[in-house]
């Protein structure tokens, strides 16, 4: 008789338990992406990579027995807007985490409005380092994660004469200043360095200098659509992969597909995520994500990323057994966890210790591994060439 007593408290206690759980609500969350505009070529399936992930978790029972409501925005491509949106989410829908932004424009217009309002933003997309904030989950590459294991790699190959072209912005311009100080550092030479505005078409002129300075390799920061343009002007120019290769940090599985693969065959690009990578976890993200929206859709590493941004999150708010974004903050440093990616861990500066891969386009859009990191490499934000003495507070 005792059990059975004791069974009905335990039951009664946990009817009450969901009651009042259920009692407080959903709990919103802010899903703030270009859905339109030159970005939205990249962004869409990022923001549907974070939809597909609080359904997984919903379909669960939620989050501290809450379910997550999405407020989605348009940030249209468009710096001005990301802010506006976010301080709207922000302010007025109260969301608990706001997950978005590709560009490094983007985040920046978005930074004043999450530090004044002390809300809490995940960033999917890899960036040009040189900052970190306590209001920012950095989990896209940071430069040590990214483009310099790429420019070692160029140089492991034997490409010494390096051309850097990007859209002109904050990232392309950030990167390609630290790219150069390790570039003179290895006695490497430096071919040339353009920008075209962020949708930019118009490749003529920049196909001439590259043309002039005859580079070994192009190490691209392009975004967004412009790459369509510059690949279809860069093969009408006579180059392919095998007489002037490029290594993209913006071009991944989507984007291939969208250029076209007899445009990016043999091109490379390198990033802490492919879709061919073989782990357990990636093959049930990459067969969820298909279900959901299409067998022939491509995956990529920040929709890999902000998949497991909400994830993380997750876990941050059932440590912390609180939505307050400070509390999840502290919360959220030593999180680790087998992803997509490989086994995350979530660094004090608010970035991810993760892997790196550089890959070979090929059919269909796919990326072959060719090289990899040893192990996970830990984010530096402010690389030592670049920015001597600075780190996070």
């Amino acid at each position: 008789m005792s059990q059975l007593r004791s069974f009905c408290v335990v039951t009664l206690s946990l009817t009450l338990a969901a009651g009042a759980a259920s009692a407080q609500g959903a709990v919103r969350v802010g899903v703030l992406h270009s859905l339109t505009g030159t970005m939205a070529i990249s962004e869409i399936t990022v923001a549907n990579a974070a939809q597909l992930a609080i359904d997984e978790i919903n379909a669960k029972g939620g989050v501290l027995g809450r379910t997550i409501e999405v407020v989605k925005e348009d940030g249209a491509s468009d710096w001005p807007t990301f802010a506006t949106k976010a301080e709207k989410l922000l302010t007025q829908d109260k969301v608990a985490a706001v997950f978005g932004g590709w560009t490094s424009a983007s985040r920046k217009a978005m930074l004043p409005v999450f530090e004044k309002s002390g809300g809490l933003l995940f960033y999917p997309v890899q960036f040009e380092g040189n900052e970190c904030s306590p209001n920012i989950i950095y989990t896209g590459a940071q430069p040590n994660q990214q483009a310099l294991p790429a420019l070692e790699w160029a140089l492991g190959q034997g490409y010494r004469k390096i051309f850097l072209l990007g859209s002109d912005y904050v990232y392309p311009r950030t990167a390609n200043l630290i790219l150069k100080k390790h570039i003179a550092a290895k006695k490497a030479t430096l071919s040339g360095e353009e920008y075209v505005a962020l949708g930019g078409t118009e490749f003529s002129s920049v196909i001439n200098k590259i043309k002039a300075a005859r580079p070994d390799v192009i190490i691209n920061t392009l975004n967004g659509d412009s790459n369509v343009s510059f690949f279809k002007q860069y093969q009408a120019a006579g180059y392919s992969a095998k007489t002037l290769p490029v290594i993209s940090f913006s071009i991944a599985e989507q984007e291939a597909q969208a250029i076209g693969t007899g445009l990016l065959n043999g091109q490379y690009a390198t990033w802490n995520y492919f879709q061919s990578l073989p782990n357990p976890a990636n093959r049930k993200f990459v067969a969820a994500y298909q279900k959901k929206y299409g067998a022939g859709a491509a995956i990529t590493d920040p929709m890999a990323h902000a998949y497991m941004d909400v994830y993380l999150w997750k876990a941050a708010v059932e440590k912390a057994r609180s939505f307050d974004p400070k509390a999840v903050r502290r919360a959220i440093v030593g999180i680790s966890m087998d992803s997509p990616l490989g086994k995350i861990t979530v660094a004090p500066n608010g970035s991810l210790t993760q892997a790196v891969y550089t890959g070979l386009s090929g059919a269909g859009g796919q990326f072959k591994v060719v090289a990899q990191s040893k192990g996970v490499v830990k984010p530096e934000p402010y690389d030592a060439l670049a920015f001597p003495g600075k780190t996070c507070p």
